[in-house]
């Protein structure tokens, strides 16, 4: 039976040297293997969390997003190496964007500062960031057996209910943007938490602007 990986902390059975990649944001070269990874988005334990209790309570819906994007699961032995080679040409092409990618066991997670995806307080893309979604869009259609969450969150500024819209405008953006470039709809979850779960103070300038940040976790799917 398929189903979606949604542990934090997993173990792999593959182990690859030798597999040099870049930093995005020095450019340096750096090594990376199926056991070692750069840490985990500080919103993707919480995105992993809110998918797994979503489908605990809707398993049928689960059966009809995998078969309505015709994915295919992935043998339980080689996804360390399936999401190790994901994440290598994730690095390669966001190399320097200002996309930074992250891992955790087997799950990618990419963090996309508000700042250089929205201008301020709006939800349309910044048409400067669309080769950043492009490059994107090519890896996630070539490495397909994954469900893609998107994610969006604010700044504390404003209340509570413009700022949760404003973060599903946003997650909404950049999903649909995906999509127009031939990524399966039925593989997304798009998520909303607005000013939830900061990563930094939002008493300050720099804080909000970290805080203010669309992510991509992708997670795999198993047999």
């Amino acid at each position: 039976m398929k189903k979606i990986i949604l542990a934090l902390s997993l173990s792999s059975t593959l182990i690859v040297t030798g597999c040099t990649t870049f930093d995005p944001y020095t450019g340096e070269e750096k090594t990376t293997n199926t056991t070692k990874g750069a840490g985990i988005g500080a919103g993707a334990a919480l995105v992993l969390s809110y998918v797994a209790n979503k489908d605990k309570s809707s398993s049928e819906r689960k059966k009809r997003m995998l078969r309505d994007a015709g994915i295919g699961a992935i043998a339980g032995g080689g996804v360390g190496y399936y999401m190790d080679t994901q994440e290598a040409e994730l690095r390669k092409q966001l190399r320097s964007t200002g996309v930074s990618v992250e891992r955790d066991g087997d799950n990618i997670n990419l963090i996309m500062p508000g700042d250089i995806t929205f201008p301020t307080a709006g939800s349309d893309l910044k048409s400067e960031f669309y080769g950043v979604l492009d490059s994107v869009a090519l890896v996630l259609e070539e490495y397909d057996k994954t469900i893609v969450a998107v994610t969006g969150y604010t700044d504390s500024r404003g209340s509570d209910a413009y700022n949760q819209k404003l973060s599903e405008q946003r997650a909404q953006s950049v999903a649909a943007y995906l999509q127009s470039k031939k990524v399966k709809p039925a593989r997304f979850e798009v998520i909303a938490f607005g000013e939830r779960n900061p990563v930094a103070d939002n008493a300050t300038a720099e804080g909000r602007s970290l805080n203010r940040r669309v992510e991509l976790t992708l997670i795999p799917i198993t047999e």
